[in-house]
């Protein structure tokens, strides 16, 4: 399967979600440019399809997991570079939270109206309560663009960082809080 780069919305959301057509919408309607690249047949959910989708794009998309604590009453979103390895441990303590595990699919299909697998920082469009709390790990501020899905994992966008931080997130009413989490390069 040949990936294009495509600029802006598909030309027909007739067989789209509603969901993906919500954020094309909103970022059009926010006047946020950006870049797509449709894969249905291509999930984003093997290393070597985001690697695929990733060259195409010209950006590495952001992993980004959907985390709770224990008593499943706090509920956060991470957005991280996708190469960068994840310990619960080096989270914890950043934002007050004694343990945190990933937040269960229901918790994820009710505050953010996406699946497993699609997790996407857009879908705090859907979260109007603010039930999310977003962490965006300090290296992703240092990035032009920034990779994501259109809350579906089978087309993958890439915006402007900045767009994202000065205009989506302030018109979806959510802060973020900056997270540094370590690389353990050193480790080996």
């Amino acid at each position: 399967m040949e990936l294009e780069l495509i600029k802006g919305r598909p030309h027909s959301c007739a067989d789209r979600l509603e969901k993906e057509v919500r954020t094309y919408d909103l970022l059009d309607s926010l006047g946020i440019e950006y870049e797509r690249t449709d894969h249905r047949d291509m999930p984003a959910t093997t290393m070597e399809a985001c690697n695929e989708i990733d060259a195409v794009l010209q950006v590495t998309i952001c992993k980004n997991l959907f985390l709770c604590n224990r008593q499943k009453t706090d509920f956060y979103l991470l957005a991280m570079p996708g190469d960068k390895p994840f310990k619960t441990k080096d989270l914890s303590a950043q934002i007050g939270s004694a343990r945190l595990s990933f937040a269960s699919e229901e918790f994820m299909e009710e505050f953010l109206d996406i699946t497993p697998g699609s997790v996407s920082v857009l879908g705090l469009m859907n979260d109007k309560d603010n039930r999310v709390r977003l962490l965006i790990d300090e290296e992703i501020l240092g990035m032009e663009y920034f990779g994501c899905h259109p809350c579906i994992n089978t087309s993958s966008m890439r915006l402007k960082t900045k767009d994202l931080l000065d205009t989506f997130l302030p018109a979806v009413h959510h802060e973020y809080t900056v997270v540094k989490l370590p690389r353990y390069e050193d480790a080996e």
